[in-house]
């Protein structure tokens, strides 16, 4: 696990699964999650009670504890994400095909054009490709729409009371709690991921101390309500302090212009695209240290500002599908009144619903499993 800025690595698409907003500012409200219900434990109770005295040791206050604690509790639900995580094998294609769907790109550049102004003073304060910048946006939570509802003092300190990996998930309570003592955000609107991630990029606490800014000027680090200038400023801030190159792309495609930047190549997909990728690369994934994120994001921001798909091929997926053909599964169980959600030539979970529908209804074995014969038997 990689747990420099965030506790997991999971990326992007863990993080869009979720949907949050804080009352602080912006008006939002947080809507609670039924799979996130706070549960009477007094084995909770009891390490609350023996961590204030260790927070207070810190230098939190007693004012800060209370406010803090007021309405937290223990939340088994995140236990259970914690426990549950799935390693998923999406490959190189897939993943890109999510990190770039025609919704992500077509959203990234109406919000850059939206918010070019505060973008482009934010590029020339910290020297990062303001692309870069929307696209790590656009990857974590779909450009704010969906930054985690869960609130972060009940989460962190029911992982830290678990004790898998009580430590870190103390170290980072004690830092929202410092957040808290600074004013940047009230205890009801610091809401986040079920670990702990927080706001339009999603830093966890210790992350958003060392690198969060106000940009905006208003006194606060505001990475939580509606207007992301904080929050993209601060993911500017991190990036840079992490030795981004004024100037310089993240690479690209072999044979794209970005392309020039590289210093070494890399083939993450057997059979698939090359890509020479350069320092910035290596940058993006400091802030996620997955190869598939940081194509991801770098795609995503060549793709918002203008860059066309991908030119290279895939080779056919387990199943001897193409992209296309995935396409034409997920477009002929539509037509037959079977909704397999974005046709994306991803086969996610709704596709596989929509197949084991398909199936059920024509009196088929129930697999949920795509195959040449499902996909013949569509077209007829």
């Amino acid at each position: 696990m990689y747990l420099t800025r965030r506790a997991f690595s999971s990326g992007a698409l863990a993080v869009l699964l979720s949907a949050c907003s804080s009352n602080l500012t912006g008006g939002f409200t947080p809507v609670a999650d039924p799979g996130m219900r706070q549960m009477p434990n007094r084995g909770w109770d009891a390490w609350v009670a023996g961590f204030r005295g260790r927070a207070e040791g810190r230098g939190i206050s007693t004012a800060t504890l209370d406010a803090a604690f007021a309405r937290a509790g223990y939340t088994p639900g995140v236990i259970e994400a914690d426990r549950n995580q799935t390693e998923f094998s999406r490959t190189l294609e897939e993943y890109l095909a999510i990190a770039a769907s025609d919704e992500r790109v077509a959203k990234g550049r109406a919000n850059y054009a939206r918010y070019r102004d505060v973008l482009d003073r934010i590029e020339a304060t910290y020297g990062v490709d303001a692309n870069v910048i929307v696209a790590i946006w656009g990857l974590e939570t779909m450009y704010g729409e969906r930054r985690g509802n869960v609130p972060v003092v009940s989460s962190l300190s029911t992982l830290a009371y678990d004790g898998r990996r009580g430590a870190f998930f103390e170290q980072q309570l004690t830092a929202a709690l410092r957040i808290l003592q600074n004013g940047d955000i009230s205890p009801e609107g610091m809401v986040g991921s079920w670990a702990g991630a927080m706001g339009h990029t999603q830093f966890i606490p210790t992350s958003y101390l060392a690198y969060a800014v106000d940009f905006n000027g208003d006194g606060r680090r505001d990475i939580w309500g509606d207007d992301p200038t904080d929050a993209l400023a601060s993911t500017a801030s991190y990036l840079s302090r992490s030795g981004w190159r004024k100037g310089q792309p993240w690479g690209g495609e072999e044979g794209s212009p970005g392309a020039a930047a590289g210093t070494r190549q890399i083939q993450p997909q057997a059979g698939g695209p090359v890509f020479a990728v350069g320092p910035n690369f290596d940058v993006i994934k400091r802030y996620n240290n997955s190869t598939n994120y940081a194509l991801g994001v770098g795609y995503l921001a060549d793709r918002i500002a203008g860059a066309g798909p991908i030119r290279g091929s895939f080779p056919p997926d387990r199943y001897g599908f193409s992209a296309d053909q995935r396409k034409a599964v997920q477009m002929r169980l539509k037509a037959a009144g079977y909704d397999p959600g974005s046709i994306d030539g991803v086969f996610g979970d709704e596709t596989r619903a929509a197949i084991s529908a398909y199936q059920r209804g024509r009196g088929l074995e129930v697999t949920g499993e795509p195959s040449m014969a499902l996909l013949q038997r569509l077209e007829r």
